[in-house]
């Protein structure tokens, strides 16, 4: 399955979930910290306003309450199952247990299954502000969906996350297990230690020497946790003092500069470039050492997080966890890492990749994702919502007549304290790239400003050397736009696809094709008409002036004699 969004613009991943039937999409926030998958319901008491629409059991055939049973808690009524979290950033979500069918989307071999879930009534903190309509549950549990799954036996018991790279976003999520690679590095994950995915964490080394620390800071309380759903790090107090000070050992040339928000006191650096493949060359290679001897190479951006507000800086994203002796290890550690959980050997890999690409080596041989389901409209063009849908019937294709004269698409586009305006050019250039069409295929049409939301309308124009966007163009286009495959950059922001138009060429009448050169003519003639009607007129005054002159003395006047006086 897809991830989307972006870890630092948003502080999490999300992916496409559906629930009910027919489906209804919600986009949740992949955590393996939490046990419970839970979406807003309708008829929520204290609910944010989110991504999608909240979930009405009303419409869905298949909705059923979880009757009150002595392996949960009830409700005052003593009628339903109740769910209640609470997380460390004091957020919490509550509400009844319901089950339907759940759906995975085309790209999923998983086929639609009933499964427990949380019906929300009520939200409180980061999780009524966030963007994103709710959590689903990765943990181990009785109600985490994977859990649920391996007991329905549709997977095994693993699963895999792969988060994409700083100014990348997106990446890919494994229900089920997968061959791992021959040099992924494994660890011991004890499931009796916590309810938390754990790793053996040994040593750290820094510009590869060891940091000399006590052989079991990284194993007080919970020990060293993985929590897909937090966006940093956090070590022991005197781990991150330790790497702190490595770490700025080998920056010499760098300057230390303010963080970007005031509020924090953030470890920063400037002058190191934008460009993010030349920070090995400036900030030093952290190895993690496991327990068993194997180890985790973390790049830069595996501990550092770009600076909004200067160009070229960057800033630790790792921090100290307060007197808490746990270490967390939130998804920054993990960017372009396929991060195995294999909970049948009790065991966690780990292997540096390319996470935004992962999906297109893992799609089946010979089964691509479905071109988007399109028909022409009445009034000839094609206007649809950017939702995929998770049906298996085979989509509609255009038309091979139907000729493509331009592509139009509605983003809106969140920005906050961490992204600025967008560079509308850059974002062009990125959206071509991405798409691999031609830059000048790009145009910005409109946009404006709404709260902290920019609305903003695209439109892609057939290249300079065709009359028209090939069909296999257009759908290639209109695929990644529905499934969400644009993953923006953090120094973008967020995106939400409004909707998409595809709008026929509009041929032309003879006149209208022929009406420059019909134009040029008649202007052509006009001044050629006129000067032709000049000469003449000059011609004409000439001859008249030399036929009405005689010289003197060319007349015969007869002569007169002086009369005296």
């Amino acid at each position: 399955m897809r991830l989307y969004d972006d870890l630092l613009t948003n502080g999490y991943y999300t992916t496409r979930l559906w629930i009910g039937n027919p489906p209804q999409e919600f986009a949740l926030i992949v955590d393996t910290g939490s046990t419970v998958t839970y979406v807003p319901c309708s008829g929520c008491e204290q609910c944010g306003k989110h991504q999608d629409p909240m979930f009405q059991p009303e419409l869905s055939t298949t909705y059923q309450a979880v009757k009150c049973n002595p392996s949960c808690n009830c409700d005052n009524e003593g009628k339903q199952c109740t769910y209640e979290r609470r997380y460390a950033e004091m957020s919490s979500s509550s509400g009844v247990l319901a089950e339907d069918v759940i759906s995975f989307g085309n790209e999923s071999e998983l086929t639609p299954q009933r499964a427990a879930f949380g019906c929300e009534n009520m939200e409180t903190g980061d999780l009524y502000s966030q963007r994103a309509d709710g959590i689903m549950g990765l943990g181990r549990g009785q109600l985490s969906v994977v859990d649920q799954l391996v007991d329905k036996g549709v997977i095994s018991d693993s699963f895999s996350l792969c988060y994409g790279g700083m100014d990348v976003g997106g990446g890919a999520m494994v229900l089920g297990g997968i061959s791992p690679p021959h040099d992924m590095a494994f660890t011991r994950s004890d499931p009796f230690r916590s309810p938390y995915y754990n790793i053996e964490l040994k040593e750290l080394h820094v510009a590869g020497k060891p940091l000399k620390l006590s052989p079991r800071i990284f194993d007080g309380k919970h020990g060293t946790v993985l929590d897909s759903g937090t966006t940093y790090a956090y070590f022991p107090e005197d781990a991150f003092i330790a790497f702190k000070s490595a770490i700025m050992k080998e920056i010499h040339s760098l300057k230390q500069i303010r963080g970007p928000d005031p509020n924090y006191h953030d470890i920063c650096f400037s002058g190191a470039g934008r460009d993010v493949s030349q920070l090995s060359k400036v900030f030093p290679e952290v190895n993690m050492v496991f327990n068993n001897g194997q180890k985790l190479t973390l790049s830069p951006e595996n501990y550092l997080f770009r600076h909004t507000k200067v160009s070229g800086g960057y800033c630790l994203g790792i921090f100290q966890n307060g007197k808490d002796p746990t270490t967390l290890l939130g998804g920054i550690v993990v960017r372009n890492t396929l991060v195995t959980y294999d909970r049948e050997n009790n065991k966690i890999g780990f292997w540096k990749t390319n996470c935004s690409e992962l999906w297109r080596r893992l799609q089946i041989p010979g089964g691509p994702a479905p071109a988007p389901s399109v028909s022409p409209s009445s009034n000839g063009s094609i206007r649809m919502p950017p939702s995929p849908l998770p049906s298996g019937s085979p989509p509609d294709i255009l038309p091979d007549d139907f000729r493509i004269g331009m592509i139009t698409f509605d983003m809106s586009i969140t920005v906050n304290n961490i992204s600025p305006k967008p560079n509308f050019t850059e974002l062009a250039e990125f959206i071509a790239h991405e798409m691999e069409i031609d830059e000048l295929q790009v145009h910005l049409l409109n946009f404006s400003l709404k709260e902290n939301a920019y609305l903003v309308r695209w439109a892609i124009f057939p290249p300079e050397s065709a009359r028209y966007i090939s069909n296999s163009m257009a759908m290639s286009i209109v695929l990644q736009l529905k499934e969400h495959r644009l993953q923006f950059p953090e120094r973008f922001g967020s995106y939400q696809l409004l909707e998409w138009n595809v709008e026929p060429r509009r041929e032309q009448t003879w006149w209208k094709q022929h009406f420059l050169a019909v134009a040029v003519g008649v202007l052509v003639t006009l001044v050629v008409g006129m000067s032709i009607m000049g000469v003449w007129l000059v011609w004409r005054h000439r001859q008249r002036t030399v036929g009405t002159y005689e010289p003197v003395g060319a007349a015969t006047i007869p002569e007169h004699e002086l009369q005296p006086l």
